[in-house]
This record gives C-alpha cells, sequence and structure tokens, in this order.
C-alpha cells in the first residue's frame, strides 16, 4: 500500500510539474484518472463468506485456514501485519473480515470454498413514562406481574456503549447471574470488569473494523471500552431494561420513576458505534459474541440503506441470531415522512417505527398582537425578562447572505442583539441553531418548522429560551414578524404535561414503508414510543450534545426510532420470560396481531406528517400494546425453512442462499412453484397485484397461505372478519377454526382479487381478523398495484 501510494503521487507531481500549455486540462484528467485508480487500489475492509465444509484437512482450525487463505493473496508479503484477519466468524455467519485491495478482493474471491467477498457498510445510529403509558407498570394489579419471570433474560444491546455508574444499571434486589451466561466485561480506557454486577452482566467493544479504516481510536474524543461516551447506548439500554429510580428527570421535566421495559431482565453491551459510525464488520463481530455469550434478545438502533440481504451485516447477524432462537428488534430509521425509506426489513428483524407518548412540554410563544402559539422546549435556566422582547427574522437578521436557517457566522450581532430571533428548522441540528443564536447575544429563539417537518414537534434542552412550533404555526408566526413594523414575543414554559390527546401519533421522522427490498413483506412491523423519551444518559456528555454545553446530566430526553426499538425489545423480554418457548417469529406475531390502532380519543391513528389518519406503510400492524400480546390467542410461527424459502422467491442463487443461511440448504417445492414473497407466515399482508398493460387481466389474482398456531385455551373456535377496499375483494377459506388442544396448527388460505385493471390507483389498505371472541387476531393488509 505504501509503494502504491508512492508512485501514486510521484505520478501526480510530475503531472502537474509539466506546464501551463493548452493541453494542461487533458493532463489534469488525466491525472484525475490515475488519482481515482490510486484510490481503487487502496485496501479496506471486505467481508468475506466462507462455506464452511470446504475447510482443508491440513488445518485444524477455519481461522488457520483464513489467515493462510489471505497470506497468499499477492503482495501481502511486506504487508502482512497491516492484513491481518479483524475477526473471525463463527456464530452468526460463517467467514472472516480482513483488509484487502479490490485486486485482492477478486482474487480472494475465485478460490475454492469463498461463497462471497463485499466491502463493508457504515452504519448509523438511529436517534419513564413509557412503562405507564405501554400499560406494564404493574400497579393495577395486572398480568405483568409475570414480568419477575424475565429475570433470567439478557437482552443484549449494540450501541455506543454504557455509562455503568448510572442509578439505571443499579442491582439491588436482584438474584445471583443466571448461571449460563458466558459472556463477560472487558477492561478498556476506564472501565474493567468491577463495573458490572447482577444488572449489567455484560460489556464488551469492537472496534477492529472502525480502527482498520480510520486509524487507532482518538481517546481524546472517546473511550476505547464498552464506556459510553455518547450516551445513545446508555439510553437505549436503559429503556430497554433499566432498574426503577425514583425521581429521575431532566432537570425537572418529566419527572417521575423512570425504568425499563423489562425491569427484572439482565442487560448486556456490546458496543459497535464509534464517533465515525457504525461499521458492520464491528457490528457482525458483536453480533457472533452476543450470541455466543448467551443473550435472548438483541436491540439494534442503528442502520443503513437497502441493499440485498447477503451484503447486509445486520440482517446477516440477525438470521444466525434468529436460527438460535434470539429475537431480534431493528429501528426502521429516521428518514420519514418520505416514503420507501425503511432500514432492517428482513423479514427475520421486528422492525419498529416510532410514536408520541401522551407526555408534552408545552412552551407556548406569545406575539406582542396578543396571538398565542403552542410550542414545546425542555429549556430549564433563567426565564426572559419580563413582558415582551423584539423578535427579528433570521433573514432580516443575516450577514448579507439572506439565510433562514441560523447557521453559524450567518447572523450579525448588531442585528440581534437582546432580541428573539425567529429560525427555520433544517441542515443543522436544532440546538445548533440556538448556540448561533446565543453567540451572538440574542435573548431567545422561535424554531419553525418547514413543510418538510410539518407539524413534528420534538423538544430539546436548548442553551438559551427557546420553543420549537410546527409549520402552521411558524407560518403565522413568519408573517407576523414580517409584516408588523415593530414586532414582539415572549416564550413561557410550563413544565410537563400528562395525557394529551390525541396520542399517540405517527412520528414525522419515522421510516415508512413500502418495503423497499420485498414491497409483498409490509413493514415496519409496529410502532411504540420513539418521541421526547426519558432515560439514561452518559456522564462524558450534555444534553444537547455540544461541545460548549458543560452542563452534566443522569437522564436525558431524546427521539428517534433508536428510542422506540429498545421499547419493543424490552417487551418481547418480557414476553419470552412469560413464554420461553415462543420462537422470535411467534413474539414478533404477539406484539403484531395484538397492535392497537385507535388513538386515545378514539379514532384512528394519526400521522403527525400530515395531521391525517396513518396507514400501514406508516405503522404496520399498529402501535404495540404489551397487555394484550402477553396472550395473543393464534401466532404465526415461522423456522430457518420458511426464511430459506423467502429467499428463494426472490430468485437469490444457492451460493448466495448460502451466505445468509450459513449451509447448503434446498427451496422446498412450495418455494420453487411459488415465486411470490408474500407468501410467507408472515402475520400481516402485502397485496401487490401486478397490472400488464398488454393483458389487463393478469397478476389481478394474488393467493396467500397462512398457518396460525393455538397459544390459547382447547377447544377455542375462531371466525374470519375481512376489512377491503371497494376495488378489491376477499375471500378466506376456511371461514372458521376450530382448535381442539393447545399448539395445534391449522392453515387458511386467503384469495385477493382486483377490480382495478389500472397501475395509477393510491395504495389501499384493510385488515384480516380472527377472533374467538375473547382474541382478536389482527392482519393489516395493504395493497399496491405495480405495472
Amino acid at each position: 500500500m505504501r509503494k502504491t501510494a508512492e508512485i501514486c503521487f510521484r505520478v501526480l507531481s510530475g503531472l502537474l510539474s509539466m506546464g501551463s500549455s493548452g493541453i494542461l486540462w487533458i493532463r489534469l484528467l488525466y491525472c484525475m484518472v490515475i488519482v481515482a485508480g490510486c484510490a481503487a487500489e487502496a485496501p479496506q475492509t471486505y467481508v468475506v463468506h466462507v462455506s464452511k465444509s470446504h475447510m482443508p484437512s491440513a488445518f485444524d482450525t477455519h481461522e488457520q485456514w483464513y489467515a493462510s487463505t489471505v497470506k497468499s493473496l499477492q503482495g501481502l508479503e511486506e504487508e502482512e501485519e497491516e492484513r491481518k484477519i479483524l475477526y473471525s466468524y463463527d456464530q452468526v455467519f460463517h467467514g472472516f473480515a480482513t483488509k484487502l485491495s479490490r485486486a485482492q478482493a477478486e482474487a480472494l474471491e475465485s478460490m475454492e470454498g469463498i461463497l462471497g467477498v463485499y466491502p463493508e457498510i457504515v452504519y448509523e445510529l438511529h436517534t419513564t413514562h413509557s412503562p405507564t403509558f405501554l400499560g406494564i407498570d404493574g400497579n393495577d394489579g395486572s398480568a405483568w406481574s409475570v414480568s419477575d419471570q424475565a429475570v433470567d433474560v439478557v437482552v443484549g444491546v449494540l450501541d455506543t456503549g454504557v455509562w455503568p455508574e448510572s442509578p439505571s444499571f443499579g442491582d439491588e434486589g436482584m438474584s445471583s447471574v443466571p448461571v449460563q451466561w458466558k459472556g463477560e466485561c472487558e477492561a478498556g480506557t476506564r472501565f474493567n470488569a468491577s463495573h458490572c454486577n447482577k444488572k449489567l452482566i455484560g460489556a464488551r467493544f469492537f472496534c477492529n473494523g472502525y480502527e482498520a479504516a480510520l486509524g487507532p481510536v482518538n481517546e481524546m474524543k472517546e473511550y476505547r471500552s464498552p464506556r459510553d461516551q455518547d450516551g445513545h447506548g446508555t439510553h437505549t439500554a436503559s429503556t430497554a431494561a433499566g432498574s426503577s429510580v425514583p425521581d429521575a428527570s431532566l432537570m425537572g421535566y418529566a419527572k417521575g420513576n423512570a425504568r425499563g421495559m423489562a425491569e427484572s431482565a439482565r442487560v448486556a453491551v456490546y458496543k459497535v458505534c464509534w464517533v465515525s459510525g457504525c461499521f458492520s464488520s464491528d457490528i457482525l463481530a458483536g453480533l457472533d459474541r452476543a450470541v455466543q455469550d448467551g443473550v435472548h434478545v438483541l436491540s439494534l438502533s442503528l442502520g443503513g440503506g437497502a441493499v440485498p440481504y447477503y451484503r447486509d451485516g445486520i440482517a446477516l447477524g440477525a438470521f444466525g441470531a434468529m436460527e438460535k432462537g434470539i429475537f431480534v428488534s431493528c429501528s426502521a430509521g429516521n428518514s420519514g415522512p418520505d416514503p420507501m425509506t425503511l432500514a432492517n426489513v428482513a423479514p427475520w428483524i421486528t422492525t419498529i417505527g416510532a410514536s408520541t407518548l401522551d407526555r408534552d412540554f408545552p412552551s407556548p410563544v406569545v406575539l406582542g398582537n396578543g396571538a398565542s402559539y403552542n410550542g414545546v422546549s425542555l429549556y430549564s435556566g433563567k426565564g426572559l425578562p419580563a413582558g415582551k422582547l423584539p423578535v427579528i427574522y433570521a433573514v432580516n437578521a443575516s450577514n448579507g447572505n439572506t439565510s433562514n436557517l441560523c447557521l453559524e457566522n450567518t447572523l450579525d450581532p448588531k442585528l440581534v442583539m437582546g432580541k428573539i430571533v425567529l429560525c427555520d428548522r433544517g441542515v443543522s441540528a436544532r440546538v445548533d441553531k440556538g448556540n448561533v443564536v446565543k453567540s451572538v447575544g440574542g435573548a431567545g429563539m422561535i424554531l419553525a418548522n418547514t413543510e418538510a417537518n410539518g407539524e413534528e414537534l420534538v423538544a430539546d434542552s436548548h442553551l438559551l429560551p427557546a420553543a420549537a412550533v410546527g409549520r402552521k404555526n411558524g407560518d403565522l408566526i413568519r408573517n407576523y414578524v414580517l409584516t408588523n413594523p415593530n414586532p414582539t414575543a415572549t416564550i413561557q414554559f410550563r413544565g410537563t404535561v400528562l395525557g394529551i390527546k390525541p396520542s399517540p401519533v405517527v412520528a414525522a421522522f419515522s421510516s415508512r414503508g413500502p418495503n423497499p427490498m420485498a414491497p409483498q413483506i409490509l413493514k415496519p412491523d409496529v410502532v411504540a414510543p420513539g418521541v421526547n423519551i426519558l432515560a439514561a444518559w452518559t456522564g462524558a456528555s450534555a444534553p444537547t450534545e455540544l461541545k460548549g454545553d458543560r452542563r452534566r446530566v443522569k437522564f436525558n430526553i431524546i427521539s428517534g426510532t433508536s428510542m422506540s426499538c429498545p421499547h419493543v425489545s424490552g417487551v418481547a423480554a418480557l414476553l419470552k420470560g412469560a413464554h420461553p418457548e415462543w420462537s422470535p417469529a411467534a413474539i414478533r406475531s404477539a406484539l403484531m396481531t395484538t397492535a392497537y390502532t385507535v388513538d386515545n380519543s378514539g379514532k384512528p391513528l394519526r400521522d403527525v406528517a400530515t395531521g391525517a389518519y396513518s396507514t400501514a406503510f406508516d405503522h404496520g400492524a399498529g402501535h404495540v400494546d404489551p397487555q394484550k400480546a402477553l396472550s395473543p390467542g393464534l401466532v404465526y410461527d415461522m423456522g430457518v425453512q420458511d426464511y430459506v424459502d423467502f429467499l428463494c422467491s426472490l430468485s437469490y442463487t444457492p451460493q448466495q442462499i448460502q451466505m445468509v443461511a450459513k449451509s447448503n440448504v434446498t427451496c422446498s417445492r412450495k418455494a420453487l412453484a411459488n415465486r411470490n414473497p408474500g407468501d410467507i407466515n408472515y402475520p400481516s399482508f402485502s397485496v401487490v397485484f401486478g397490472v400488464n398493460e398488454d393483458d389487463k387481466s393478469s397478476g389481478t389474482v394474488v393467493k396467500y397461505r397462512r398457518t396460525v398456531t393455538n397459544v390459547g385455551p382447547s377447544g377455542s373456535k375462531y371466525r374470519v372478519a375481512v376489512s377491503a377496499p371497494a376495488t378489491v375483494t376477499v375471500a378466506v377459506k376456511p371461514r372458521t377454526l376450530y382448535f381442539r388442544q393447545v399448539n395445534q396448527k391449522l392453515s387458511y388460505t386467503v384469495t385477493f382479487v382486483s377490480k382495478s385493471l389500472t397501475v395509477s390507483r393510491p395504495a389501499s389498505f384493510g385488515s384480516v381478523i380472527w377472533t374467538d371472541g375473547v382474541h382478536k387476531v389482527r392482519s393489516p393488509v395493504a395493497y399496491s398495484w405495480q405495472s
């Protein structure tokens, strides 16, 4: 690599020194090609998929085989140490990670026993009232007294690490660590085995992929250990299974008893995310070790773009975990409200979108004309002076650039000093804008949404008096400030308010369907609280995460599908404790078929981005309901062969399927005969009618088969009810299912017929519901038309 870089540099220097004649542009273009070629040859980390059974008999272990294979590649003699095996994987998939040039990767891929060689992917993070809102606090003598059964359940959290001193990881009153646990606490910067206890029973860190790409961890910025400098991992881990902490709050906001969803469960953290992102080789290593350690639930609040499953590190690792009976919950992403923006859509992953709680932090903006507009804020410092202050729109306070976004170095201190500045949301972080206003002498800030964010209100712990308002109120405030010759305003801070209606609503940022990888699988699966969530925080970072913010807090309020994911992970741990025999698919089914789609005002769930009713592409099966999930009546169960058949239906090659499933597998006759990915035993339906312009009748009939398992009482009789748009007819056979015993399986078919022969129709929605008079097993149905 060093020799290649020196050659490239000499070529570049020579070309640039050849003068400024008319041919210089040609030379520069040629130079760019040379440099691009040099960059292409620069080594990077690759994840290598291996057929384990092909190991030559000359080797005692697969690690020896992997190392020998890499050393045999041409050009590695002088760089052996640099190109060592970064990780060897055995639990979630078979293979290894190493650093190679592109040419070496291509050479490796042609070798016997190598299934595939792919550059690693860099993923990003998707960033106590919740138990009460979800009905699992147990104060009413509810069924969640069974949550004590989760004491032997271990929730593995792959994130930015943990702040072990947080009271959320206290172990008072907890029993001994389960004897079957194989994990440990790894020592590193400011972290050792003594930081673990009977709650936090495992902590590891994985940075080989990160360091191979970017060099050694900068310990001036982050800890080379499981310790969490960011806060994200501490927040998600405590949300899933944190201990109960009385009188928790963020500087007085959201004060109450903070606790995780599975308070009695154990926590194991796997630090795979660093300042520059989450590298797939590190994620796979974390998943591999978590499975080996013995976790029961895995929670990943991170993700990236849609790629084939055999290239997606999270999907690969999750498949291997599923094979071991481990439930995997992942965040859906924060790219909403645009459609088809979902991450983590593999059907063996439970994909979680974000919704609101019935808690808010009102901070109304009162204008000089007496008008008052709702806003939100977590500001906790000294308020604005009595009366009203002058207001100026950022467009009129900028340094000649007419910027409305309050970006750094755009505001004129002479125009801003002592005033409230109206800033538009976008480009920079919300708290960054307030910091900019404060730095030039502004007294306060009104942060107004634009059309991109609609009416979504996310509260922030600002460094100056500030409130965020929705787009409609923002437009009214903008109009007042721009048309009034002497506009004034003030901001009031009213603390914490409960019982907000309507709630929940789907967060605008929550990523949406249709599923970009397989539109016949409805995603997200469910939504859960992900807006303004209070949970534990790191002692190394401020609540705003701004460098200039010197405040330190034990709890912080943040938002994202990162926050909704651990809610479901914790609930899954409770279900696993109550039903240890349930598979990951059965747990997901229970969560989905019992989810609700009506808010606390008795109306369908709404989408805060539009104000209209949300759809199954927004909320999946609905909002998770832990109480009902405990006793779902029926479940849609699945195993490895079901998922293999799904991959077969995508026309994956045997080699690609083996990359995911780790072994030679065979597609079933059903999968070979029916190439529809939607004919998997999923608890929801996504019906894609393929309309051919030359043959209008083709693709207007879709038939699915489902099998349900009775997990309720014997002698249960279920009848079906169907809801469908006028453009579709639905026939279910049989219409009655009679279960004579517990765990009995019965099958039914659903035939969907489109009355419409045009591809221009918007998506429509309905449901298939089985009920025995006690249980209501609901499957959402999404209908779309494609050419």
